[in-house]
């Protein structure tokens, strides 16, 4: 079985323009990124996949691997997609290059979903953690995901899922966290079909391969780690470094 990792990697960002090319503690935060992966040993092989010549110079200056994207790409998954559309690979790790922290457990856990998966039944895996603050809860930011008793993602939204009808019932929210594992045919077939009316509507897409009947295994990880979106979740990230 063949694995591989992929990082989108967008110069633009709405909140935090350029924010893959600030400094963290002496490189780039994409270069951080690229070498936490690297250093899993868990992929044969990293790529960072870019529609930038300043990151793709910027990797492979630093002795990483990069992908020019041929066209224009709404979603990190699609841009992906046309990187290994002709590679001959079995799995498709999509980091998320504004996450440097990303911990080697949770891509493991991820791995194991295939390796223990006999029949092939699951076409995705993903990470879900525990939410307790309730403005999080309510914020359009945060995705959440409900799962069936075997951990199967059922629906992803910004909304709060579920409604909170009634109060004393174990309930339990959980964030879906932008790290994903795919069966390569599944993506490529996410790349191929069109967006819904579903995925169109929240701008999420995992809701993609609901819509088409995929499978999405979801892993519980609550280690937290740092996001870079902002200014200030950059300065947190030197100190973690640190």
């Amino acid at each position: 079985m063949k694995i591989i990792a992929m990082i989108p990697a967008r110069y633009a960002a709405s909140r935090f323009p350029g924010k893959l090319m600030q400094n963290l503690a002496g490189k780039p935060v994409i270069v951080r990124t690229y070498e936490t992966a690297i250093k899993t040993n868990l992929f044969d092989d990293v790529f960072v996949v870019t529609d930038s010549d300043t990151i793709y110079k910027t990797i492979t200056e630093a002795g990483g691997k990069a992908i020019m994207s041929i066209k224009e790409h709404e979603c990190g998954s699609d841009r992906i997609a046309e990187a290994v559309e002709n590679m001959d690979v079995d799995i498709v790790f999509n980091i998320q290059g504004d996450e440097p922290f990303t911990p080697k457990e949770g891509l493991e856990e991820l791995l194991s979903v295939f390796k223990n998966d006999d029949k092939k039944e699951i076409d995705l895996a993903t990470i879900m953690s525990e939410m307790t603050d309730e403005n999080e809860i309510k914020d359009p930011n945060f995705v959440k995901v409900i799962v069936d008793n075997r951990n199967f993602a059922l629906y992803f939204s910004r909304s709060p899922i579920p409604y909170p009808r009634e109060k004393n019932v174990g309930l339990k929210y959980y964030e879906h966290k932008g790290v994903y594992a795919f069966r390569k045919n599944a993506l490529m077939d996410f790349y191929n079909l069109p967006m819904l009316p579903l995925e169109a509507s929240e701008k999420i897409e995992c809701i993609r391969y609901l819509e088409y009947g995929k499978k999405i295994k979801m892993i519980v990880d609550n280690t937290s780690g740092i996001e870079i979106d902002t200014p200030e979740d950059l300065e947190r990230a030197q100190a973690e470094w640190k």
